[in-house]
């Protein structure tokens, strides 16, 4: 979700965290000062333009220490040598200050108090030469000054960060520092056409792109500044729903912009994929990787899950027996392993305290052995993913598993699901796409996008005309799923376009509840919520038809003409539980979540609010025309 406000909201719950000390964390602030040294600095980059830096060294001087740098768009506030930032102490960065590490933040070129021009994921240059700069080469400055100008230092630096700071922690990798020993993109902005942020599939994630660039990020900021960006736009804030859709067609959204939101314009400016996108894809310049990589995301990261399942597969596959590249995935939101709790996501709940777990036997392990000496990793699988419904580790030598089978799980007239291919003829279900009464993505009021709907309870869409449901019948056995989903729709539709929403669900029994929980009695009557019957969302995605056979040339549908539209969804880890029920729900809108298709074949991002049309969407399911699901299951 919208980044800016990741990090104002990062600032709240450090502040309210202040608030709450307890007598012990507040010596733990007190420790910080007495065994650290802020210091603040400009360093130059080989083009002259000089980057904003903060330092926290250790006054212990009986041994040298690593460096750990994140590089940020966020700003690495609060500034001034004398303000110290309570992550040291509040968070589980705490522990890293325990042993004693270099804490290095810099502000990226172009952002808060650096110098330069900011440029949106900027492209990596495999090609520099003199002067050329990108972020590797920024990174690579940035280490160098820093492991020559530091007093005390090992010699050894590792980069992590979540989020865009994941984006620069990939770009960190592609410096060829030699003092760079370990690196850990967390969450990484890795493909914004394929599957991050602000497009899935190339379809526009319309509330988290407008909300994050008009919210303030995208502003120009003319000179070094320590003052947060500010936004002008005024829109009602109480039902997000009803304001996007009286906003209307992505030219009004536009409108509302003006004209000094740079990338913003380059989103409506490249509609397709094309070479524009394509240079902002890390994934193709991942071939020749140094440093030992540890790549981490949560399996309900509504943001960036696609990017760590990826950029962990692009090093894999192009670095095979060179990179110490592992993948860590668990049962997280957008940022949650590197926060307090791990034990739950809205009504959905993990057992364990997840990120505890993570921080103590993976991330400090990892840069401890990589940049002290210290400990043994040799136990740490290729891959260690959590597997809901289960709700238990596996550490695995590879992902996707050695086991996985991947087995099509057919619609079925009636509304079910089933491993063997309908026979029939001519049968399909329909239902009729109006844009405007999309289907809501969730069923709250609210103006800001959740996190939780990643998991949120389907029933409200279940009970949409449209909204296409088909489930299996009762579990006999458990039913685990490690892999790739890919959804395989045979579709004929009354117009040019559409979209194509396919949800994966589990379906809890009726007489469901987690232990200790108190008995719901409504939504304003107390207790918890209903978990009987409850229709858990694993894993979500869109597609935009027009992108069904080429990402570079879309094409139009021919009106009521049988057609094929395949394509993956994000990885899944879960157990569909004995008793449990597999659900598959298919619909052409996610909104606001995603922007509206017209429903024809034109320019979304010049549309206008007459060009979007009512159609009908037949999804067959009979001998000739087979739609399916194909599932990675694990053990079968």
């Amino acid at each position: 979700m919208r980044k800016l406000f990741l990090f104002l909201s990062n600032c709240f719950i450090i502040f309210w965290s202040q608030a709450q000390l307890s007598p012990q964390t507040a010596q733990d602030s007190a420790w910080v000062r007495d065994n650290y040294t802020k210091q603040e600095f400009y360093i130059p980059m080989r083009d002259g333009v000089k980057l904003f830096t903060s330092v926290y060294v250790p006054k212990d001087a009986t041994e040298k220490h690593p460096i750990l740098m994140t590089r940020t768009p966020y700003s690495c506030a609060p500034y001034g040598a004398g303000n110290y930032a309570p992550r040291l102490w509040i968070s589980h960065f705490r522990h890293y200050a325990r042993e004693r590490y270099i804490f290095v933040t810099q502000d990226v070129r172009g952002r808060w108090m650096s110098e330069g021009e900011f440029v949106d994921v900027r492209p990596f240059n495999p090609n520099k030469q003199g002067k050329d700069i990108d972020e590797a080469s920024d990174t690579y400055d940035a280490i160098d000054w820093l492991v020559k100008n530091l007093p005390g230092n090992n010699g050894h630096v590792g980069v992590m960060g979540i989020s865009y700071p994941g984006f620069y922690s990939t770009m960190a990798a592609l410096s060829a520092h030699p003092a760079l020993k370990a690196v850990s993109p967390q969450a990484p902005v890795t493909d914004w056409f394929m599957g991050d942020d602000f497009h899935h599939n190339g379809a526009l994630f319309l509330m988290d792109g407008f909300s994050f660039y008009a919210g303030g990020f995208g502003y120009p900021r003319p000179k070094p500044t320590t003052v947060g960006p500010q936004t002008a736009l005024t829109l009602p804030r109480n039902d997000n729903y009803e304001t996007y859709l009286r906003v209307g067609a992505l030219k009004n959204f536009m409108k509302l912009t003006g004209d000094s939101l740079q990338f913003w314009k380059d989103l409506y400016a490249h509609p397709n994929l094309d070479d524009w996108w394509k240079a902002r894809n890390p994934r193709n310049f991942v071939g020749d990787i140094k440093p030992a990589m540890l790549t981490v995301g949560g399996l309900f990261d509504a943001e960036d899950c696609f990017g760590a399942w990826r950029l962990y597969e692009a090093i894999e596959k192009k670095n095979p027996s060179t990179a110490f590249n592992k993948l860590v995935m668990g049962p997280w939101f957008h940022g949650q392993w590197s926060s307090l709790d791990g034990t739950k996501l809205g009504n959905v709940r993990f057992g364990d305290n997840t990120s505890h777990w993570y921080q103590n036997n993976i991330e400090l392990p990892f840069f401890n052995y990589f940049l002290k000496g210290k400990g043994d990793i040799s136990k740490l699988a290729e891959a260690t993913v959590f597997f809901s419904g289960a709700n238990e580790w596996k550490q695995l030598p590879q992902w996707p598993p050695a086991g996985k089978t991947d087995k099509a799980l057919y619609l079925q007239p009636d509304g079910r699901l089933g491993w063997d291919k309908p026979a029939g003829k001519n049968s399909f279900s329909e239902y009729i796409s109006d844009p405007a009464k999309p289907v809501p993505y969730t069923e709250d009021v609210h103006f800001g996008r959740t996190r939780e709907y990643m998991t949120d309870d389907q029933r409200f869409a279940a009970r949409r005309t449209d909204v296409l449901t088909f489930q299996t019948d009762v579990l006999a056995e458990d039913l685990t799923l490690g892999g790739t989903l890919v959804a395989d729709l045979l579709t004929s539709i009354s117009g040019t376009d559409a979209d194509f929403v396919v949800k994966l669900i589990d379906v809890f029994p009726d007489n469901f509840t987690y232990p200790g929980a108190a008995q719901a009695v409504g939504r304003n009557g107390g207790g918890d919520y209903p978990m009987g019957g409850y229709q858990m969302l694993v894993r979500g995605e869109v597609m935009r038809g027009r992108f069904r056979n080429s990402f570079e040339k879309p094409e139009a549908f021919k009106p009521n003409k049988v057609e094929r539209v395949k394509y993956e969804l994000p990885d899944v880890a879960h157990t569909f539980q004995k008793g449990h029920r597999v659900m598959i729900q298919i619909q052409s809108s996610w909104f606001p979540l995603v922007d509206r298709n017209p429903q024809q074949f034109v320019n979304i991002y010049e549309a206008n609010d007459s060009d979007f049309k009512k159609a009908t969407i037949r999804i067959f399911h009979d001998g000739a025309n087979s739609s399916s699901i194909l599932l990675p299951v694990l053990g079968k």
